[in-house]
């Protein structure tokens, strides 16, 4: 059997290479790093996470913690080895960054159906080929699948990632651990803002120097990845209903719920390094220190990773893609990952799966992979794949793009957790793990 191409050795890549390759299907997992970087790369590993280390709520409540354990159920890779590095972190699936993308790298570079080639393809290889580029594909393959594809085009937007700073440079006598309503352990550092504090933050964030983004404009930011100052530009208050609402926690000193409070969640199991929550930014290094340094916790702070700000780039997936991530009449070449506009580390990998689960059951003669609509899976590919749609945006999943119940559920929690009920029900009949 020829060997299936998969580009990209990402979440979305690693995921579909292992898939593939523990079907008996032999890989040839192609990947630019360490050769060639994009800016927000740093590491020569597989599975490499550039933005928040949080694969959000683990909980079946919500519509990411149902994805997760769909792709659990399912056999993932990328959620074994994010369970097996967890940091705490509430009620959401945190990793250790180093850690997880170190258990990736070693699943899929031993196993013996995967061969790894290093470098920039600039050229798509003949025969069966999932393109998991990402978000930051290089200009020479960006160029090469507009070529291949004639007529489609690409979307653009932007998106960001938060500071570091190390635990031992937060000021711990101005911030305390808890997790908001004391749900879950205490797993994040909460650094409170009276509210003299908080307007005198945001008028320095509003008026910080930003850095040079060609073509950057507040209307192409993704809403779910919203540069820090962008946000508060919006408006005095934006900040306090977003990353810095106080609601749910209390300062042990006063009793009471602060004016503003900024979040910090650990970065490693070793707990030496936490990310700012929500602080996505584009700001120059230098303003980052300054503004993010007013935040009393955090006057002395050691950032040992500034923001950065990048612009990722996606298809036009209704117009191009059916509900396996294939471009319609080419159905050799398949797509996967965040340049199909599913948006998010969960969504990614759950593309990477069921982009290679179905080119497996192709390549053996089975029946097409039929994930019913009823799961956050099923889902997703078809919300991808929806030619009705005029104006495709990225898309976390999410409850409002699977069918409602036939019935009627008091609650939102209950009726989130009836849904996940009967989309893990459906998914039990399906074939998905062999």
């Amino acid at each position: 059997m020829d060997a299936v191409h998969v580009i990209g050795a990402g979440l979305a890549g690693s995921e579909a290479a292992w898939q593939l390759a523990r079907r008996g299907i032999p890989v040839v997992l192609h990947e630019m790093k360490p050769h060639k970087m994009t800016p927000a790369h740093h590491s020569p590993l597989f599975g490499e996470l550039v933005c928040s280390n949080s694969l959000r709520s683990d909980q079946l409540e919500n519509a990411v913690g149902l994805l997760k354990e769909e792709l659990r159920r399912s056999g993932s890779l990328i959620l074994r080895c994010a369970d097996a590095h967890r940091v705490e972190a509430g009620g959401a699936l945190a990793v250790d960054r180093e850690g997880f993308a170190a258990a990736v790298t070693q699943a899929v570079r031993t196993h013996p159906n995967i061969t790894v080639e290093e470098g920039e393809v600039t050229a798509l290889p003949e025969g069966q080929v999932i393109v998991a580029s990402g978000p930051l594909t290089s200009q020479a393959l960006s160029e090469e699948i507009a070529r291949v594809l004639p007529g489609s085009r690409y979307l653009n937007f932007y998106d960001a990632a938060a500071p570091i700073v190390t635990f031992e440079s937060v000021d711990m006598e101005r911030a305390w651990f808890a997790s908001r309503y004391d749900r879950g352990t205490a797993d994040y550092i909460n650094c409170a803002m009276t509210q003299e504090e908080y307007l005198a933050f945001w008028r320095e964030l509003c008026a910080a120097q930003e850095a040079e983004v060609h073509g950057f404009e507040d209307s192409s930011v993704f809403e779910g990845c919203m540069p820090v100052e962008v946000m508060a530009r919006r408006g005095e208050q934006t900040l306090c209903y977003g990353p810095l609402k106080p609601r749910g926690l209390r300062d042990p000193k006063t009793g009471k719920e602060p004016y503003a409070v900024v979040q910090l969640r650990r970065d490693n199991a070793a707990g030496t390094l936490y990310n700012i929550v929500g602080f996505q930014t584009h700001l120059k290094w230098g303003e980052q220190r300054r503004v993010f340094s007013m935040i009393p916790a955090l006057h002395s702070a050691e950032f040992v990773r500034y923001g950065v700000m990048h612009r990722n780039t996606y298809l036009d997936s209704p117009r191009l893609l059916d509900r396996y991530y294939r471009v319609r009449g080419q159905e050799e070449l398949v797509f996967a990952g965040q340049i199909t506009g599913v948006e998010g580390y969960v969504e990614s990998t759950a593309s990477g799966f069921v982009a290679a689960v179905e080119l497996s059951r192709r390549l053996r003669g089975l029946p097409p992979l039929d994930l019913p609509q009823e799961t956050a899976m099923g889902a997703l590919a078809l919300y991808v794949s929806n030619e009705s749609i005029t104006d495709f945006q990225p898309m976390n999943i999410n409850f409002g793009i699977i069918p409602p119940l036939d019935h009627k559920v008091k609650g939102k929690r209950n009726k989130n957790a009836a849904l996940s009920s009967r989309a893990l029900e459906r998914l039990a009949a399906v074939p998905v793990e062999e």
